[in-house]
């Protein structure tokens, strides 16, 4: 606040602080870096009609002692939104308001209301009225740099109020009161933020296969995708297989296996990119995969970077022969299902999904959402993934999603020629698509697909559907299980957790863990 409001008083007193977390907790929202402040929202509750549209900012807040909030009131009143200015362009201040918009609409409350400062209208006060100002900025002629912001934060401006903030001098001491409606108004709270999507936005890119300058002209291909993604508000996106192969022929390597371990020196950047552009758009990203050369061995690695900064992986298990033979490529021995802010997910690489153990033991572990990134170069390698894909969410009653590339790389060996459909499977029963597609790109075509997915539908098919795959499975005549042993099966053991079973063989005990 003091690097904020330099010119505006600075920081507010701790017992103002103390005020707000004793009223209203769940209210006022932040964003840490490494345990850092590096922006925040507070807000308090009030019966909108107990002040109007003609009030001050002091008047609301009862002077900052915030003894205006109201548990019973029906609008959310935004007190406050700053962002430290080293962390801007992250687009940290939608996060904060899309994070408000979601607990008015799980207080159940009518509306969002808040008072905007308007401090690009210092420069045209001898020239037009406030309303003038402010019909111009809606109308794009003009940018403030609050109002403009709040304006596509799918804000509307109910009034201009003069003398809001009376020491505001670059808004001539006039603000915009901004409403933001909840449509949802009436219906069921539920957990405040955080609470498990029940509808869930996806957006998967079928991508053009082009040369390529240099890694920077990859990153602006990247973000160009993840930016027009991010745009229709989804809460993932997933890249193809190799999206990357184009840097190969950056490398002027002349045999395959050479020029793919080159091409993995570009693998860090790239991820570190991805989780920069997942926070930045708020987006979260399967990075489709990359070559991965550690310690003498090639690896075929898919990033998970979610939006709140982590980022995980996923090794492919099962390399194809002709990654065995033309790169020497080998496969992992770990599979992971991942927790993301939208539910359990999990990432088969390729080849990967025509191994339905994969999938079923996903499942068990609560995935609804298996993300199938993928490079075929003809369409009968296209067609295996493809079907298996669309077994895999019959099997396992989960939503499905592949994506390839898609042109032709001609200065790269045995990856010059490219096959895709991306597409979006469902399981098949009346409640989804009659042929269980969801969504489906046009063959061999540069293009992103965006679909929604209801996960609750996924519930009542496990419960009541023409078919329970799930719950009809024979488990007294059959199982699937992990037979290698890892890392966290030592972590558990040395923590004394019981995994070994008083009869079989230890192997099969860690399996069964």
């Amino acid at each position: 606040m003091d690097q904020v409001y330099s010119n505006m008083e600075g920081a507010w007193a701790q017992d103002e602080y103390n005020n707000l977390l004793r009223k209203f907790p769940e209210g006022q929202i932040c964003i840490e870096d490494n345990g850092r402040l590096v922006a925040a929202a507070l807000a308090i509750i009030v019966q909108y009609s107990d002040f109007g549209d003609r009030h001050t900012y002091s008047k609301i807040t009862g002077n900052g002692k915030f003894d205006t909030h109201n548990p019973d009131g029906d609008t959310l009143y935004g007190v406050d939104v700053f962002v430290d200015p080293e962390y801007r362009n992250l687009r940290l201040g939608r996060r904060l308001y899309d994070a408000r918009k979601e607990l008015c609409e799980n207080l159940n409350l009518r509306a969002m209301v808040a008072g905007g400062r308007i401090p690009g209208y210092a420069k045209y006060a001898d020239e037009m009225t406030p309303a003038k100002y402010v019909e111009m900025v809606r109308n794009k002629e003009l940018t403030d740099p609050i109002l403009t912001f709040q304006l596509s934060n799918d804000f509307y401006v109910r009034k201009i109020i003069k003398g809001y903030l009376p020491y505001d001098s670059e808004s001539k001491a006039y603000a915009t009161l901004l409403e933001w409606i909840n449509v949802y108004y009436d219906e069921d709270a539920g957990k405040l933020i955080g609470n498990q999507k029940s509808n869930v936005r996806i957006g998967i890119v079928q991508w053009q296969m082009r040369a390529t300058k240099s890694l920077e002209d990859l990153f602006q291909q990247i973000e160009f995708f993840v930016d027009t993604v991010s745009g229709y508000k989804a809460d993932c996106v997933m890249f193809p297989e190799f999206y990357n192969a184009p840097l190969m022929a950056l490398t002027n390597e002349d045999t395959p296996s050479v020029a793919i371990r080159a091409m993995a020196a570009f693998t860090e950047p790239l991820k570190a990119k991805f989780m920069e552009l997942a926070v930045s758009y708020n987006i979260n990203i399967v990075a489709g995969s990359m070559p991965l050369y550690h310690d003498g061995k090639l690896h075929n690695v898919a990033y998970l970077c979610r939006r709140d900064g982590t980022v995980d992986e996923q090794y492919k298990l099962h390399v194809t022969p002709d990654e065995a033979s033309y790169w020497g490529m080998r496969g992992g021995n770990k599979l992971k299902c991942f927790d993301t802010d939208f539910g359990k997910i999990g990432i088969l690489i390729c080849y990967d999904v025509e191994f339905p153990e994969l999938s079923r033991m996903l499942s068990d572990e609560g995935m609804k959402i298996l993300f199938v990134p993928f490079w075929t170069d003809t369409k009968n390698a296209y067609q295996r993934v493809r079907l298996c894909a669309q077994a895999r969410a019959i099997e396992n009653e989960c939503y499905v999603a592949i994506t390839g590339s898609v042109g032709n790389l001609p200065r790269v060996e045995n990856m010059d020629i490219q096959y895709s459909q991306s597409a979006v499977f469902s399981p098949s029963d009346f409640a989804f698509p009659h042929d269980a597609i969801v969504a489906e790109a046009t063959p061999n075509t540069e293009m992103t697909l965006i679909a929604d997915l209801d996960l609750d539908l996924l519930k009542d098919l496990n419960t009541g559907g023409a078919v329970r795959n799930l719950r009809d499975r024979r488990k007294d005549l059959y199982s699937v299980s992990w037979v290698k042993k890892t890392e966290r099966d030592d972590e558990l053991l040395a923590q004394g957790e019981e995994r070994i079973p008083k009869s079989g063989s230890r192997r099969k005990a860690v399996a069964a863990g």
